[in-house]
């Protein structure tokens, strides 16, 4: 709480009694813009699709044990997209093809910028004043966060599902005209693009100068940032539409032919596959990984928890609608969605339900945590905030 303007006045006149109490003020004067800096720096923000550009899934941020609704906010079509969090902000895409940029205390809105077609599954991206998506027609946007205008636009040949991610000057996004593009993030000039077999569905892990796409053309690729090289590629064999989560020397995601893999970067090859022997369903959902964990929805209308080496199992739980949710972890807590219109929060331990709540309609987005809240986003055009 900041002291009242009369104590602030009564203050410095205090405090200019003497030269010594002079300089005692100006330090004081000096040191308060460092810490109010300092605090904002601290922010616990979701800038991107799973959070990080390893796509972990793990929030900086926690929540409270006992979540309440803070506010809602309709917009007006279908919310496919997940959302981002940074600075005090939310941003979310909507089949209504805008991007929406809401304040996350209020739930008011403070601009739309208007996209060339629908938005899907394209996730915001924010980073250093610019906030990225790509919608259906194949344009991929970046707008300023404080004005919602276009800084620029840059066309692909065919729908953009693909959320963004900034490494560095460079800010990368798959289409479904089968290419990974690299742009400069400020410019929107291409600096490259790799083409791949099919769609670039998912959205690319990153670990240092290398992506990773788990891609629809049945092979899990590396691929060198700095110039758009193959490093080296695994074969999956099965059309993927989740995104690869990465941790240490491993990357991991499910696949349309039922599996969930763990990939060794080392060895380039997988090292375990697990499967639903009594539900042969695929998956859909991205991982998270925490606590040596892999958690992830599946079609089968369950939450998976998988350990993270050997790929056993540790637990499932049921919804009563396909899960194509992807998790948020915080703490020691899941955040899931499910079609059956239910947002879940699981003990990640055991996988016991802590709490549910009632959308009322499929909740095939993500969650997203960040600053003390949690946003998710429903097909009947409700985006909920909670906290």
């Amino acid at each position: 709480m900041q002291p009242p303007t009369s104590a602030i006045v009564g203050l410095s006149k205090s405090l200019f009694r003497s030269p010594g109490h002079i300089v005692l003020w100006i330090s004081l004067s000096l040191q308060a813009p460092m810490f109010a800096q300092s605090s904002s720096a601290e922010k616990e923000s979701w800038p991107q699709f799973r959070g990080n550009p390893a796509l972990t899934g793990v929030a900086k941020s926690t929540l409270p044990s006992q979540l309440k609704v803070q506010w809602t906010f309709e917009a007006g079509e279908a919310i496919e997209s997940s959302a981002a969090i940074s600075d005090g902000t939310v941003y979310v895409g909507s089949q209504a093809g805008e991007l929406l940029a809401i304040d996350l205390r209020s739930g008011r809105l403070r601009w739309k910028y208007k996209a060339s077609e629908a938005i899907g599954e394209s996730s915001p991206c924010v980073s250093n004043g610019i906030v990225y998506i790509g919608d259906l027609s194949g344009v991929f946007h970046a707008v300023d966060v404080q004005t919602g205008k276009a800084l620029w636009t840059f066309k692909t040949a065919s729908e953009i599902k693909s959320s963004p991610v900034v490494v560095g000057d460079r800010v990368l996004i798959g289409s479904y005209d089968e290419s990974l593009y690299c742009l400069m993030a400020r410019t929107g000039t291409e600096v490259w693009r790799f083409r791949i077999n099919g769609p670039v569905h998912c959205t690319v892990g990153v670990a240092g100068d290398i992506a990773y796409i788990s891609g629809c053309d049945e092979v899990f690729r590396a691929i060198r940032i700095s110039d758009g090289k193959e490093v080296f590629q695994v074969s999956s064999e099965a059309y993927t539409g989740a995104s690869p989560a990465l941790q240490g020397t491993h990357a991991y995601f499910g696949t349309f032919s039922n599996e969930v893999l763990g990939v060794s970067l080392e060895k380039k090859q997988v090292v375990w596959r697990y499967e639903n022997k009594q539900r042969q369903f695929p998956f859909y959902s991205s991982a998270a990984l925490a606590q040596g964990r892999v958690i992830l929805g599946g079609r089968d209308k369950q939450v998976h928890c998988l350990d993270a080496i050997s790929g056993k199992a540790i637990w499932t739980f049921a919804t009563q609608a396909k899960v194509d949710s992807s998790a948020a972890v915080s703490g020691s807590r899941v955040y899931i969605g499910s079609n059956d219109g239910r947002f879940y929060v699981l003990d990640i331990e055991k996988g016991a339900k802590l709490w549910e709540f009632e959308a009322g309609a499929p909740l095939s987005a993500s969650p997203a945590i960040g600053e003390g809240r949690v946003v998710i986003g429903s097909q009947d055009g409700r985006l909920y905030c909670f906290g």
